[in-house]
């Protein structure tokens, strides 16, 4: 990912430009069984019963094949059951898991990077079977009506079922994606006014939230701890109108010595939707100290930090204290060629999940129809200028006149593309840093200053009303 003569490897941006075998016929089963959600399973159409036919004959030779084939003769009759439709949701992920295989593999040639094997994952075990039974008949509801068919008595249906799961840690992950789902449908009722459907967004997250409803679906990651050294690339920041997460990417290199690793580590909270750019970091400064770390340029030595096989950190503020100046492109140069990369958990087998840090210099940058994308070799690679948070001060121009770049290749719209998290440019004739989360610490930034005020007030004034709602 840098030039041989600098200690690195390049990256072989030809292999992300190849095609793969079989990608395109698995994306279009996928694509026509998402276009069934569109009108309902209630009572399917000849289109639609062929695109579930389609469907059962993608998975004939996987263990999927007898469940996914009588759920598609019953769904394509109307009278398809809650554990019929979570066979489809399984055979949709499965389609999408091996999507997912062949563009892992493939940027792992391209990087010349190895990668764990995925351990064995013990099973979860749910005493709220009722609330996850009441969940997927609220799922199988929505299915049976369609994105067009949906209005605000089917969707308000989410609410109870969520407020009971939200206590309950264990099923925290799946009320948090119920939650967001309903709020999105509530959003855009009544369906049969939309003009647009998120088609695939909304079968992703349908499909996800019905299997997630199977007592023990998730299971439990195996876990070890580790002791040394994290150097932090970049902070990529996800923001939803009812919640937010940083998560911090970084290379962490054991004490003692060993390979060093690709590793990640995340906060989230909830917040208000009033709370946007700038402000989302006074909400998640007081639950993890990395993400001002990293903004700043600094290490972190941990101790004995739980971590699980596919490198997420399970961060705890005891294990961890701050550490020396560490520059994020010098550990780029040297550090991320030689780092290996974690295993991917079975529920993270989705295209777009995928997320892997790189680093590219000495690439020409071409704009077209306000698009950037960079050349290297020869081989043109899409820049995501989409992704780039508005609470940092990297932007767009920014990375339009680098010279360098710290990036999440991802995978979107068909093909391989770069997500910046920072990148080196020419700044008053000096080379200088802009990093996405370079105001997570706060700034003296003028321009994130006068935003950071802003927020500030907006955040007191929140807490001061929910403090009186709750005094009252």
């Amino acid at each position: 990912m840098v030039p041989a003569d600098q200690g690195g490897g390049l990256m072989r941006a030809d292999l992300l430009a190849e095609p793969i075998a079989g990608l395109d016929e698995a994306l279009a089963v996928v694509e026509a069984f998402d276009r069934t959600l569109i009108g309902g399973l209630l009572r399917p159409q000849p289109a639609q019963a062929a695109a579930l036919t389609e469907l059962a004959a993608a998975v004939a030779g996987t263990p999927l094949a007898s469940l996914v084939a009588e759920a598609v003769e019953k769904a394509a009759v109307g009278a398809a059951s809650e554990d019929h439709l979570l066979a489809l949701a399984a055979a949709r992920t499965a389609l999408l898991g091996a999507v997912h295989d062949a563009l892992v593999t493939r940027a792992d040639e391209a990087t010349g990077r190895g990668r764990a094997e995925q351990p064995a994952v013990e099973p979860g075990t749910s005493e709220a079977v009722n609330l996850l039974a009441a969940a997927r008949a609220w799922l199988a509801d929505l299915a049976r009506a369609g994105w067009q068919g949906i209005d605000h008595d089917l969707v308000s249906g989410a609410g109870q079922v969520v407020f009971a799961m939200l206590p309950d840690p264990a099923l925290r992950r799946p009320a948090t994606l119920l939650d967001g789902f309903a709020a999105e449908l509530a959003a855009s009722c009544p369906g049969a006014a939309l003009e647009r459907i998120p088609v695939r967004r909304w079968a992703d997250l349908w499909s996800r939230a019905m299997l997630l409803t199977r007592p023990g679906a998730a299971g439990s990651p195996a876990t070890d701890t580790v002791t040394g050294r994290l150097l932090p690339l970049g902070v990529d920041l996800h923001e939803h109108a009812t919640a937010v997460q940083a998560q911090v990417h970084a290379v962490f290199e054991p004490a003692g010595g060993g390979t060093p690793r690709l590793v990640r580590a995340s906060v989230s909270v909830p917040k208000p939707d009033t709370v946007v750019g700038v402000g989302v970091w006074q909400l998640l400064r007081p639950h993890m100290s990395l993400p001002a770390a990293a903004g700043e340029g600094r290490s972190m030595q941990l101790t004995d930090m739980p971590i699980t096989a596919e490198g997420d950190l399970i961060w705890g503020e005891a294990h961890a204290r701050l550490g020396e100046p560490a520059d994020a492109f010098a550990t780029a140069r040297v550090a991320l060629p030689g780092a290996g990369a974690g295993a991917i958990a079975p529920f993270d087998r989705h295209p777009a999940g995928i997320a892997i840090p790189v680093f590219l210099e000495d690439y020409a940058v071409h704009r077209e129809d306000g698009r950037l994308a960079f050349t290297l070799a020869g081989h043109r690679l899409a820049v995501d200028t989409d992704r780039i948070p508005t609470a940092g001060p990297l932007t767009p121009e920014a990375v339009a006149t680098s010279s360098a770049c710290i990036g999440l290749l991802r995978w979107d719209a068909g093909a391989f593309r770069i997500q910046p998290l920072a990148v080196e440019t020419v700044v008053k004739k000096k080379t200088a840093t802009i990093h996405a989360g370079a105001w997570a610490g706060g700034t003296a930034d003028k321009m994130g200053a006068k935003a950071e005020q802003a927020a500030t007030e907006a955040v007191r004034v929140l807490r001061e009303r929910a403090g009186k709602l709750l005094r009252t």
